[in-house]
Formats: structure tokens, C-alpha cells, sequence
């Protein structure tokens, strides 16, 4: 078979000759995609929060304050999280353009301001990638992070290299699962996600998605990334936990016959929660862009539910607004 993935080891299920997989195998049609397009075009989906956009951002957004120095994390809105620790930070999945599209007059819009502009940052010493879906990975925010810290470093998980140091990274560490880097005095490990990868027409699942644990001497901080629900994701807590705090997705699952595989459902990641010993958690991957059916202010109604329906009175899995932060 023709290989030209550089960093093919057989041994590794994940890997294939042409790029990665997931362990699960896809139980989608073939037409599954415009199945879900037909049904949402026909439902009118998404539909607007209760209350409308306005509302919504009054009751869910707000400016983000970085003062102070002790160890901190910023939840920026959907995938978007900005770490404090030791004084450096570090930025995860940074994707603070108009749209998470590559077309910028088409694709899903931002609903929800920024909680900080890119010129307002505090000094970013480095960005972490879980994939390079453009929620996640968008390049005019990449472009304007250089322009402002050339020197940044950013890590990625394998394949994601040579498209980052075309666009400017002089510095790129790329992972497999598994394996981990040190970071001036944190520990990043690179763990498995239920996902997949895709830019172009062309380059669909060339590169790995992942999440990463970020470990301090006093704390550990779990980021999942994009990911459906599976069992196996339990292991990352069983290698690399108990974490003090996590950030879990609970957006974009609806429909969830067509979203399961890639994305947690608000009932999945509870499921999760438990399965990682129910640390504090930040709910993310909701509340800026419409990507699936669910409407912006479905996943917070959805995950007190699902936490009810679990039996769970006392918990610590609570949404912050857009620009709010959680001391670690």
C-alpha cells in the first residue's frame, strides 16, 4: 500500500499508512452528511436562544480580566482557553476570528463578541492545538498571535508541523498520543481523542487530533479537545489523572445519530465527568458558533438536566460565561 505518512508505526492502531484513525470504527453512512443537511435546512436549524442573541450575550458573556498573578484559567469562549501559570501563559485552540470558516463571507458565525481582543492578550509564550478543524485552528488569529509574539511556540499533535511553520511558527513540537514534552517547568501530554481532522478536500484525517493534560507541580489541567464520547477515553485519567480541573466539550452534539462520533453530548460528558472522578470542570465547545442543531443556549439547559438524570446533586460541573476564569 502507498504510505506517505511520515510518521506510520504499524504498531499503533491509530496510525494508518495514509494518515490516522480513530480506535472506533465510523458507523455512518455514506450519505450520512447530507442526510443531516436535508433535516436541518427542512427544520430551520439552528434556531435562535430563548430570548434572542442580545439576551444571551447579557446573560452568558463577559469581558475577561487578567489581573492578579495566581495560576488561573480563562475560558474564552467555545474551544478557547487561556492558562496562567507560573507567571507564562499558554493559549489552547485559539480561534478568534468572525467565522470558523475558511471563507470569510461564508460559514458559521461568531454570536458572541470576544472576551478579549488578540492585541489586549497578556504575553502568550506558547499555543497548543488539538486539531485543525477551523473552530479550532483559524488562521487569521494565528497570523495576528505572530505579528504580536513571533517567538511563539506551539505545540500540535502529528501533522499539523509543516502547515503551522508555512505560516510563520519557528518553533513547533509535534505529538503522538501518548507521548508527552516539557515546557519550562509543566509537563504537556498528548492524549487520545474520538475525533477527526480535515482542512481541504484533500487532506482529510493527514494529521492527528488529540487532547492534551497539562501538569504543573500543584495541579493537573485535562483539555480534551473536540471529542465524541468512547470508554476508552477513561484511560486518560487512569494514566495521567486525578485532575484537579478539566474542560470537557458539551456542544455540537445535535442530531446526535449524525454528531456522536465527534462530538460529547451534554449526558455523554456527564458520563465522562464520572468516569474521570468528577473533578471541576469547565464546560466548553458552546455559546459562540452554531455548528450543529442545537440552539446556543441548549447545552447549559441540557447539562443540568443530564446531571439531574444522573442522580448528581453536588457537583462540580458548573458553565462560566464567555471571559470568565477559574483559579487553580
Amino acid at each position: 500500500m502507498a504510505k506517505n505518512n511520515p510518521w506510520y508505526d504499524e504498531s499503533k492502531p491509530h496510525h494508518t499508512p495514509l494518515g490516522f484513525r480513530n480506535l472506533e470504527p465510523s458507523v455512518r453512512t455514506p450519505d450520512a452528511f447530507k442526510k443531516w443537511h436535508r433535516e436541518r435546512k427542512k427544520q430551520g436549524f439552528p434556531r435562535p436562544p430563548q430570548g434572542g442573541y442580545a439576551q444571551f450575550i447579557r446573560d452568558w458573556w463577559q469581558p475577561a480580566d487578567f489581573s492578579g498573578s495566581e495560576d488561573a484559567i480563562w475560558w474564552l469562549g467555545h474551544a478557547c482557553l487561556l492558562i496562567r501559570a507560573s507567571g507564562r501563559y499558554l493559549l489552547l485552540d485559539p480561534a478568534l476570528g468572525e467565522r470558523a470558516s475558511p471563507i470569510p463571507f461564508v460559514g458559521p458565525k461568531r454570536r458572541t463578541p470576544l472576551a478579549v481582543g488578540i492585541d489586549e492578550l497578556p504575553p502568550i509564550d506558547a499555543v497548543i492545538y488539538s486539531h485543525n478543524h477551523y473552530d479550532h485552528l483559524d488562521r487569521s488569529t494565528l497570523r495576528r498571535l505572530l505579528k504580536r509574539f513571533p517567538d511563539l511556540q506551539v505545540m500540535a499533535p502529528l501533522g499539523m508541523g509543516e502547515w503551522l511553520e508555512k505560516r510563520g511558527v519557528k518553533t513547533v513540537s509535534q505529538c503522538d498520543w501518548w507521548e508527552s514534552i516539557t515546557f519550562h517547568d509543566l509537563r504537556l501530554h498528548c492524549v487520545p481523542a474520538r475525533h477527526w481532522s480535515m482542512r481541504t478536500f484533500k487532506d482529510r484525517n493527514r494529521s492527528l487530533w488529540c487532547g492534551w493534560v497539562v501538569e504543573s507541580r500543584r495541579w493537573r489541567f485535562y483539555f480534551s479537545g473536540d471529542s465524541g464520547y468512547t470508554p476508552s477515553l477513561a484511560e486518560i485519567g487512569q494514566r495521567l489523572g486525578p485532575f484537579d480541573i478539566a474542560a470537557l466539550p458539551i456542544g455540537a452534539y445535535a442530531p446526535e445519530w449524525f454528531m456522536a462520533e465527534s462530538h460529547m453530548s451534554p449526558a455523554s460528558a456527564v458520563k465522562f465527568y464520572q468516569e474521570l472522578n468528577c473533578p471541576l470542570v469547565i464546560p466548553i465547545h458552546w455559546g459562540v458558533f452554531e455548528l450543529a442543531d442545537e440552539s446556543l443556549d441548549e447545552p447549559p439547559r441540557e447539562l443540568a438536566q443530564a446531571l439531574l438524570n444522573a442522580g448528581i446533586a453536588d457537583h462540580r460541573f458548573i458553565p462560566l460565561k464567555i471571559g470568565a476564569k477559574i483559579d487553580i
